[in-house]
């Protein structure tokens, strides 16, 4: 055959193909979730996120210093209270477990690595929801912006260097940001949800944070069908102030990451959720896939699409395997 064009030419070898690989995930990009519970002094594993655990307040410092030694670029901060109330109140609490975790993960992660806390009332609600309830039991977004507010200062003032603003509250970047600045904290960063879909993919993550959810989110998360609303949604979030802007989840949603990434001015990031990463985790445990190459696999099409920072309970095995691979 006569041909001009060989693209096989660039595959022969792997030496040539990492000579001219596209994209090039780093493990500076990654970010990993932890979880901490208020009554535990031990690790507890959690049965659907394989080889993740609930940590105990005393578990954090060595979590986060294994994370910095692995060279990933972040933790994101959950934590589960002992008591649950309808205004989530201990989310505010200066002694509350989650901002007493952000404290611990500061001191030890110093300037290693970037330390992310959850902004969202979800796990501090005795109904679940992400928000304070009005009278007829829907959640009342301008009420719930207000203690948003209260958690991001009180987060802020526990060392938290970005705060992740999930509650898909119309509004909230820009009280939070205001909030902030207000404080003397013009420094903290804030990693915007701003395309967060109601998903059937967050079902592990429920067992977690022992989610206490009642009814469902459809009502101020995105729906699935919906991909021009999450640009948009994004677009509301970046003239809002914020200084990240998030797709969750991630692979069931590359066309909006793509869309986002291609309009944002402010880095982007994907967060590879708890049913995505269970399902990896199911099929390799039945011998089905290559557990390496589809956990790989999977982080490099959220590069592709456009996501400059990563979130996946995968993180620092990545970064070993990328390490192996470079």
């Amino acid at each position: 055959m006569s041909l001009n064009r060989r693209p096989r030419r660039l595959r022969t070898t792997p030496a040539m193909r990492r000579l001219v690989r596209e994209v090039r995930p780093q493990a500076a990009q990654l970010v990993l979730p932890l979880f901490v519970h208020e009554d535990l002094d031990a690790p507890r594993p959690i049965l659907s996120l394989p080889g993740v655990d609930q940590l105990p307040l005393g578990g954090v410092r060595a979590a986060v210093e294994a994370a910095a030694d692995a060279g990933i670029g972040g933790v994101m901060l959950f934590a589960i209270p002992s008591v649950r109330d309808a205004d989530g109140s201990a989310a505010c609490d200066v002694d509350g477990i989650l901002n007493l975790a952000i404290a611990e993960a500061a001191g030890a992660a110093g300037d290693r690595l970037v330390v992310m806390a959850d902004l969202c009332l979800d796990e501090f609600t005795d109904h679940g929801h992400c928000g304070v309830l009005d009278a007829e039991g829907n959640v009342h977004n301008d009420a719930t912006v207000l203690v948003y507010q209260r958690m991001a200062l009180a987060q802020a003032r526990a060392g938290a260097h970005v705060l992740g603003l999930s509650g898909m509250m119309d509004g909230q970047v820009a009280a939070v940001r205001d909030a902030l600045d207000d404080d003397g904290f013009q420094n903290v960063s804030i990693l915007a949800y701003a395309a967060k879909y109601a998903s059937a993919f967050y079902g592990p993550f429920r067992e977690a944070v022992d989610s206490q959810l009642q009814g469902d989110r459809r009502t101020y998360q995105m729906d699935p069908a919906n991909r021009r609303e999450g640009a948009l949604e994004a677009a509301i979030d970046e003239a809002e102030g914020a200084d990240i802007l998030m797709v969750k989840p991630a692979l069931p949603y590359l066309d909006v990451l793509a869309d986002v990434a291609a309009q944002s001015s402010v880095p982007v990031a994907a967060y590879h959720v708890s049913g995505e990463y269970a399902q990896i985790e199911a099929a390799a445990a039945n011998g089905w896939i290559d557990r390496r190459a589809a956990h790989l696999e999977a982080l490099t099409s959220m590069v592709r699409a456009g996501a400059d920072i990563v979130v996946t309970y995968a993180a620092v095995e990545l970064a070993d395997w990328l390490r192996e691979d470079a």
